[in-house]
């Protein structure tokens, strides 16, 4: 990693660039039936699948990219690409400026990769061993293994579980354990599926902070995916969404706001008022005395909606939020399909 410090911020090589990728399966249809079964050695039927559509985009080194969408969008897909896991239809792929199909072994000597619901730990040996393990097979030299083990070690609080065995770890524990794992040869690029996936409150915040204190002082490159958009928008700078393998934004989080027309949370409490009306908006819920809103300042300006509540008896408090990253993405999530 990077001299503690220096960030990657400011710096403008690419680490990741996918130019106009497109990746399809082909999935053989099964019929189980009598007359199904025959047509199926006579005739074999099969189905081709579009993950990926004409996908393009770059990531700067020492940028934190969020990449979300819904189920089945590409997300992992994607991230198989970068890793070499899969080789694409057609388009292009570099990392690092070289090829995740022909130069492999060269990436993931830079590149680091944790999937949410997998894991690197032997399961039947203290964590440790799989960390000198690695330390062996990858060749890391002394001194950046031992530098990277104490980093993880004391950042992720891993000094009581190193010498527990895998299979007797917590879902957070092991998280924490697998990240340890896969730092332990300084990646300049980190490709992350899922990494908060089950994860407990505490385990989380752990997690989160850990990934953009790397991000920050160390200047790692990190692309996650994640459905919790709440935790994305917390982590990341930027945001690629992708929808029917196709990507249908990138930008700021703000930028999405602005696509759903500026959707506001207003929250009223009223001194024993049963209803009041701000103009023809209807609260969305109300519960002892607290009246709540969606607005949408593009339509209703948030100086509009102070002239009305002025004019309110009984207004004893005002609080005017964005909406929730997560309901803003609902939103976008229903009209995409």
């Amino acid at each position: 990693m990077l001299a503690k410090g220096q960030t990657g911020m400011s710096r403008t090589d690419s680490a990741v660039k996918i130019n106009s990728v497109t990746k399809t399966f082909a999935q053989w249809q099964r019929d189980n039936t009598g007359k199904g079964i025959i047509r199926n050695l006579l005739k074999p039927e099969k189905r081709v699948i579009t993950a990926l559509e004409d996908v393009s985009f770059e990531i700067n080194e020492g940028e934190f990219v969020a990449y979300a969408g819904p189920n089945g969008a590409g997300k992992s897909t994607t991230m198989k690409l970068l890793s070499g896991m899969l080789i694409p239809t057609s388009g292009d792929i570099s990392v690092f400026s070289m090829s995740p199909v022909k130069q492999r072994r060269a990436i993931m000597k830079r590149l680091g990769v944790l999937f949410g619901n997998r894991t690197e730990l032997w399961w039947d040996h203290p964590i440790i061993q799989s960390f000198e393990w690695k330390k062996v097979v990858w060749d890391i030299p002394d001194e950046v293994y031992k530098r990277n083990l104490d980093m993880t070690t004391e950042l992720l609080d891993l000094e009581d579980l190193l010498k527990t065995f895998a299979r007797e770890l917590s879902l957070g524990q092991r998280m924490r354990a697998d990240l340890a794992m896969m730092l332990l040869h300084s990646p300049e690029l980190i490709l992350l599926d899922e990494p908060t996936l089950g994860l407990d409150v505490i385990a989380k915040r752990q997690m989160i902070e850990f990934l953009k204190k790397i991000n920050r002082e160390n200047g790692v490159t990190i692309f996650v995916t994640s459905h919790d958009m709440q935790d994305l928008e917390e982590m990341a700078q930027r945001i690629i969404m992708i929808s029917k393998g196709r990507i249908a934004y990138d930008g700021e989080f703000d930028g999405l706001r602005g696509i759903t027309g500026n959707l506001t949370k207003l929250i009223v409490t009223m001194n024993g008022q049963n209803n009041i009306e701000i103009g023809e908006i209807q609260p969305m819920s109300v519960k002892n005395g607290v009246f709540e809103y969606d607005i949408d300042t593009a339509k209703t300006p948030v100086k509009l909606l102070l002239k009305r509540l002025s004019e309110i008896d009984g207004v004893i408090d005002i609080e005017i939020n964005k909406a929730p990253i997560e309901q803003v993405i609902a939103g976008l999530y229903t009209a995409w399909k």
